[in-house]
């Protein structure tokens, strides 16, 4: 089972939990934690890194990077759950982010919380990702009391999508067109993959 931090209580906002104490929690071989100043700098190489960002429009620069680190840190600190920074325990190495985020353009499946991952390609192929969001599904689902959980990419990351399918979410029949995407572009069509909590409660991954 995966360690989890005491939660005090919660209550809804506008389609948003907001817990009273920080969320961070392990798996096995992972650590997921609010973000700290050291791991700005291995966040830029992450994000400067064509293979990480081959199904995003744009690579970030150090000074996109911080922001996105800012932004990210904040919605912790404001709610106590959000896309949390990744620590291996062997190395104790940051390795990128997993985690829960509340998209503020329109999708098909809005207002919705979704679970996301990014990760430094040197981590790939080791099931960090799937591991990470299995806890992350844990929480969502049994913490913050989330009646469904979605998961989007473009319909060419196929790692992506492997991810969403080892985790028992299951494919929408329609795609859509990104809305912060340029027209035309060829990342503009995505997926999108559902899980309810009751589905989760069901999938037999959830057992030790």
């Amino acid at each position: 089972m995966y360690g989890l931090a005491t939660v005090i209580h919660s209550q809804r906002i506008a389609h948003t939990i907001v817990m009273s104490e920080l969320i961070e929690f392990e798996t096995e071989r992972l650590r997921l934690r609010q973000w700290i100043e050291s791991d700005r700098e291995l966040f830029a190489r992450l994000c400067g890194d064509p293979r990480v960002m081959e199904f995003y429009p744009n690579l970030l620069d150090r000074t996109a990077s911080d922001a996105m680190v800012d932004r990210l840190q904040a919605l912790i600190s404001d709610r106590g759950w959000g896309l949390w920074a990744v620590e291996s325990k062997a190395d104790k190495q940051f390795i990128g982010y997993v985690g829960l985020h509340v998209p503020k353009y329109d999708l098909p499946c809005s207002p919705c919380v979704e679970i996301g991952w990014r990760l430094a390609c040197e981590y790939w192929g080791k099931g960090y990702a799937t591991e990470a969001a299995r806890s992350v599904l844990e929480v969502g689902f049994d913490r913050l009391n989330l009646p469904e959980i979605v998961s989007f990419t473009t319909t060419i990351n196929r790692r992506s999508r492997a991810v969403m399918e080892r985790l028992g979410m299951n494919l929408d029949a329609e795609t859509f067109e990104h809305p912060i995407v340029p027209a035309g572009h060829i990342l503009r069509e995505h997926v999108l993959y559902r899980l309810s909590r009751e589905e989760w409660r069901s999938l037999p991954s959830r057992m030790p």
